[in-house]
């Protein structure tokens, strides 16, 4: 679609997501406008080159205006925000726990949208420096990107689309969800237990380097290689694992992992660890 004539304004254009994605809006054929609230980070944008908008005054114009600003303060900046944008617009955040908590303010002539990043594959075949280096993507790695929608019309969608494949560029491809969905994507998926699983990794690292006595280069190496067959063997079934490795993993799924672990996709426990993540007292139904 035509993207010339739209206008995208970032809210937070100074803070990590929000200078993520303005560094690949300007490259677009978009008209962006840039807010940012506090003096540092006005200084930082002014020193990129960058033009200033007035942050009521962004979401007046903006066909799409971007919330790129901590969990915890979307609902006070949307409070603020949302009643100034023009009728049609779109309303995109980057995470969908405040949507999810119905913390947003909500307009009905306002559309509401998510989209929250994949990251580049670990099974990414990349074939660059500029891609091997891009672990979060957005700069040459290409990823994928999950997103919800509020709304029944398509042709806004389509440019909320054309917004998403352009911040978060090079994009393979846009999967549509519902807000609960991709809830459940991220944080339980992927945080409560993936980036958990990371974390556990580097600690077994640890003991296995300060604890055992072994040497880290070889820890390391080991570590990581086996990662790599491990992910590759369950999630994409390449090689099967040998009779002595599937003992190994029964003990510590017997020792490491609770019993009642999948009661995290329940619907009281995405909430409870959605209320953590906001530091708000209950989920606004």
């Amino acid at each position: 679609m035509a993207t010339e004539n739209k206008t995208v304004a970032v809210i937070g254009a100074a803070g990590k997501m929000g200078q993520r994605v303005s560094n690949n809006l300007v490259k677009s054929d978009f008209r962006v406008l840039f807010a940012e609230n506090s003096p540092q980070g006005q200084e930082l944008i002014r020193g990129l080159g960058r033009e200033l908008t007035d942050s009521e005054e962004a979401a007046a114009q903006a066909d799409v205006l971007i919330l790129a600003v901590p969990d915890i303060v979307l609902g006070k900046v949307s409070e603020l925000l949302v009643p100034a944008m023009k009728p049609g617009a779109v309303l995109l955040t980057l995470d969908p726990a405040a949507a999810y908590a119905g913390l947003l303010t909500r307009r009905d002539d306002v559309h509401n949208a998510v989209a929250h990043p994949c990251h580049p594959s670990v099974f990414l075949e990349r074939t660059t420096k500029e891609e091997y280096a891009d672990t979060f993507g957005g700069i040459a790695a290409p990823q994928e990107v999950v997103a919800s929608f509020e709304g029944p019309d398509p042709a806004v969608q389509e440019l909320a689309e054309a917004v998403i494949r352009t911040m978060y560029a090079p994009v393979v491809d846009v999967h549509w969800v519902t807000v609960k969905q991709l809830a459940v994507l991220e944080p339980t998926l992927v945080e409560t237990i993936a980036c958990m699983v990371g974390a556990l990794l580097t600690e077994a690292l640890h003991e296995t380097v300060h604890t055992v006595g072994v040497p880290e280069a070889a820890a390391r190496a080991m570590l990581l290689g086996h990662t790599q067959v491990a992910l590759a063997n369950t999630l994409k079934g390449d090689n099967p694992f040998s009779d002595a490795c599937l003992i190994a993993m029964d003990y510590g799924r017997e020792s490491i992992v609770k019993d009642d672990w999948k009661k995290v996709f329940e619907d009281d426990e995405l909430d409870k660890v959605i209320t953590r993540m906001l530091r708000i007292k209950e989920i606004k139904r």
